[in-house]
């Protein structure tokens, strides 16, 4: 027999699932965020790039790179017992793109990863957002190699708004990539405000 104490208990409330997508150019590190962050193994349709791809894809300042996303990357972090953000990673090359706006359908937000090495990369994922009027932040990812910027130099080059958070972070680093699903959805529930839109 039930106690009073059960009966009273509301039923087990199914969380909410967020989609975030992660864009940015190729070999920006995307897969590598949502593998890092992804509390499940992600699902990685990562293959081996072939000699098709020299000379269509960009490879400037990534030549070590050896594999790349064809479809999509999939992950999943559940943030409290409400919310869980089921990650999307886009793939980089100008000749997936067609892909996006499928990827895109629904997302609550978007992290849009940078290489500094090869900014330009990541200005069709800054513009593709802005005119869907997806929220989005700009998460730096810090390469070995490259230039030490600071996030007012980016903003610049990107030309986005001041109210685009960005952020520095490292794709590799579990604790890094968290701070920046932190951050975005910081900003998408400031940008639903009332106070903040009026």
């Amino acid at each position: 027999m039930a106690s009073a104490d059960s009966e009273n208990r509301p039923p087990e409330a199914i969380p909410q699932a967020v989609k975030i997508i992660v864009a940015g150019g190729f070999g920006a590190g995307k897969t590598t965020l949502v593998s890092s962050v992804s509390e499940i193994t992600p699902l990685s349709t990562e293959e081996v790039m072939t000699e098709a791809s020299y000379g269509v894809d960009d490879l400037g300042g990534v030549e070590e790179k050896t594999t790349t996303t064809v479809a999509l990357d999939f992950g999943r972090i559940t943030i409290n017992p409400d919310i869980v953000l089921y990650l999307f990673g886009a793939p980089g090359q100008d000749r997936f793109w067609f892909m996006w706006d499928e990827l895109a359908e629904g997302a609550l937000g978007a992290i849009v990863l940078a290489d500094t090495r090869r900014l330009h990369t990541c200005f069709h994922a800054v513009d593709f957002f802005e005119r869907r009027g997806v929220p989005f932040v700009v998460a730096v990812n810090r390469f070995d190699a490259s230039a030490d910027y600071c996030q007012e130099e980016v903003r610049e080059a990107l030309d986005i708004s001041g109210e685009v958070p960005i952020v520095m972070a490292d794709a590799r680093d579990r604790e890094s990539c968290k701070e920046v699903l932190v951050e975005l959805v910081t900003h998408v529930i400031q940008g639903r405000s009332p106070a903040m839109s009026g």
